[in-house]
């Protein structure tokens, strides 16, 4: 995923909504933030699986209600102290393996356009 001139690798695990994602790449969206998680819709409903409540920093996930896929790193509004909560229970189908730098510093932020592409190795 690349915004500006920062990239984020992300490494998808075996979940329907990975593959959803997989075959519509490349993609572009804007980015919302909502506290230390940025969203984007996607253009696709997907189905929920193992829904959790709380989330580890570098978790991605997908946001049934809006359609949206989410990066964490740290506390959201909705979080209780340090816990990093989603507004309501998300789907975790990726983790992020390189770039969280560019989410600490905040370069990413409202109306950022993000482009996700394949990277296969």
């Amino acid at each position: 995923m690349t915004c500006g001139e920062g990239r984020i690798i992300l490494e998808l695990k075996e979940r329907a909504i990975s593959e959803k994602l997989w075959h519509i790449l490349p993609f572009r969206s804007r980015v919302n933030r909502w506290g230390k998680e940025i969203y984007f819709p996607l253009p696709f409903k997907g189905e929920m699986e193992d829904p959790v409540e709380v989330v580890k920093p570098g978790d991605v996930a997908y946001w049934a209600p809006g359609s949206a896929l989410c990066i964490f790193w740290g506390p959201t509004p909705a979080s209780r102290g340090e816990e990093i909560r989603p507004a309501s229970e998300v789907s975790v189908f990726a983790s992020v393996i390189e770039g969280m730098d560019i989410l600490h510093d905040e370069s990413v932020g409202d109306g950022d356009m993000v482009l996700l592409e394949k990277l296969v190795e």
